[in-house]
């Protein structure tokens, strides 16, 4: 075995070459005439520490080396809190860790190289995102050859395990879509979206349901729920024990949900302006009607929220004054902080569908799907690449993520449009920049009572961004961040009491100030946001006996046809 002191020696003799060989590289890559700023490295967009970075990635590499034969030792490195993809045992065995360590340690040199490009923020941002992406799909965990927990299970199996995993990955690929959970356990309208009522209304864009009253008595002031239409709207109603709308029913409020229906070619042609005049005022006038109500609370979820904040200055210039309060549950209305999911937006793209724009089009909700299932890889990609093909496993029966992948089309003009003016200009951040319907758009004059919800681990709406919404609408505003993520932080019912939520009466301009002071209270959200809609929701009033009105009587049972309909 090698002493410590000479491998002390080989590392200094190993640093001083490899330093060598970087500057004979940036002599050889660096024209002589040209002039370098002091400070500034040799290399275009690399700066100094890339170089003793890069020497001592080669120096823990080869230390990595000889742990393996023996001929040394050293620290080991740790996963990243929450990653879970090296917790067996198995990877503690020598050959193993030592695969884990180095994917770990190159890990850790990928990101720092990163960190020292000299580029802007945004570029880097870019970089360090798809350095990432491709880390998480080089693990060692992704390949059978290289994790034990697969080759254990293969030999127990006799071989079993893979060919199972090989069936389960032809039918993904026929499908389109990498299997979450075991699908053969749902069924929407019989396990999923079972809160009673009926479809009250349908035009070739929307149903409109009306839910069954579970209360004697209810607020005379109707709620009209706006769920997302990128997916199904009964993320919103799944099992009877996590869903919303039961929940809301509960309450005693009257409630009514638009369910949009996945777009097919015939319907390419929609427009914002469509879904607008189609989805949101189209179900505001009937729920107005059959509620034999002036005025309505709305509860608007994602991308449903913008649709509903960019159709109340429609309707205020036509003098509609129906709303008496807005919920936006992780809404982002300005733009300018979008996240991670910006990488993924090419100008170019856009650009591209913009020239047909008129033909119209779909954009499948798969492509959308995935896009989103990439802001969380090793969550929602690899870890069913290992579960589901190397190991040939079924995952287990889980509502929301058979949910996530009963995916919904878009038309492309109305798509296209959203991400140009909100994503790309950030219009709805600039009062007048834009009409809908013939109104020019400023968000300012929304002087309606608002709630504001973010989740604070977000990975689609960021909370910071959504809390920026407090500086734009000019009403009473109520802004309250839970815990977790963009469903899991929001469908959080009161009767498992999880997580937390924070609160803070004053809105401050930083969103960081604002939570730095805010309270955490313990269990669900929806609790706080009842007691905060029971007294804009009217007087307790007897119970409707019946669904619907004279003039719009039942169509068919809830959760309707639209929901039904699946992409194949």
């Amino acid at each position: 075995m090698l002493q410590s002191t000479s491998l002390e020696s080989f590392f200094q003799q190993f640093n001083e070459a490899n330093q060598k060989w970087w500057q004979s590289w940036v002599n050889a890559v660096t024209p002589a005439t040209a002039a370098i700023p002091p400070g500034v490295a040799p290399v275009q967009g690399v700066s100094p520490e890339a170089f003793e970075t890069h020497s001592l990635y080669y120096q823990q590499q080869l230390a990595l080396w000889l742990q393996l034969i023996g001929a040394g030792s050293g620290q080991q490195l740790e996963p990243e809190k929450g990653d879970r993809r090296f917790a067996a045992p198995e990877w503690e065995l020598p050959l193993f860790n030592f695969l884990k360590q180095s994917y770990l340690l190159t890990s850790k040199w990928l990101t720092q190289m990163v960190d020292h490009v000299h580029a802007d923020d945004e570029t880097k941002a870019r970089m360090a995102f798809f350095a990432r992406q491709y880390l998480d799909a080089v693990s060692p965990t992704n390949f059978a050859v290289t994790n034990p927990e697969v080759l254990a299970l293969a030999v127990d199996t006799r071989g079993e395990s893979l060919n199972e995993g090989m069936k389960k990955l032809l039918e993904d690929i026929q499908k389109g879509t990498i299997t979450m959970t075991d699908e053969s356990q749902f069924v929407v309208g019989e396990n999923l979206a079972v809160s009673p009522g009926q479809v009250v209304f349908e035009n070739e864009l929307i149903q409109l349901i009306q839910y069954s009253p579970t209360t004697t008595d209810v607020h005379e002031i109707p709620l009209l729920i706006v769920p997302p239409c990128v997916n199904k709207f009964y993320i919103m109603d799944l099992k009877p024990e996590n869903s919303m709308v039961r929940w809301v029913v509960g309450e005693g409020h009257t409630t009514f949900l638009v369910s949009w229906k996945s777009i097919t070619p015939e319907l390419g042609h929609l427009k914002w302006d469509d879904y607008i005049e189609q989805g949101v005022i189209a179900a505001a006038e009937v729920v107005r009607q059959i509620g034999k109500s002036e005025k309505m609370n709305v509860l608007s979820f994602c991308i449903g929220g913008e649709l509903v904040s960019t159709a109340v200055p429609v309707m205020q210039a036509r003098g509609l004054d129906w709303f008496e309060s807005l919920t936006l549950m992780t809404v982002m209305i300005d733009h300018t902080e979008p996240g991670d999911i910006k990488h993924f937006l090419d100008p170019a793209v856009v650009a591209s569908r913009e020239l047909v724009i008129d033909q119209g089009g779909v954009i499948s909700g798969k492509e959308l799907a995935r896009t989103f299932a990439a802001l969380r890889a090793n969550d929602l990609v690899w870890n069913y690449v290992v579960n589901n093909y190397l190991k040939g496993k079924t995952p287990p029966p889980f509502d929301l993520l058979y949910w996530n992948n009963d995916s919904a089309n878009l038309a492309l003009p109305m798509h296209t449009w959203f991400l140009r003016n909100m994503y790309f200009d950030n219009k709805l951040a600039k009062p007048g920049s834009f009409s809908l319907c013939g109104v020019p758009i400023d968000l300012r004059q929304i002087t309606i009572p608002t709630y504001v919800f973010a989740a604070r681990e977000d990975h689609i709406v960021p909370w910071s961004s959504a809390y920026r919404t407090t500086g734009i609408f000019n009403g009473p505003l109520r802004f309250v961040l839970g815990a977790s993520g963009h469903i899991a932080g929001t469908i959080n019912p009161v009767s498992t009491n999880k997580r937390n939520y924070w609160v803070n009466e004053t809105l401050d301009a930083d969103p960081q100030a604002w939570f730095d002071a805010a309270e955490s209270r313990p269990g669900s959200w929806w609790q706080d946001w009842g007691q905060w809609l029971a007294p804009r929701a009217g007087k307790r009033v007897a119970a409707p006996k019946t669904l619907g009105s004279r003039q719009f009587k039942p169509i068919e049972p809830a959760p309707g046809r639209y929901v039904k309909e699946r992409l194949s």
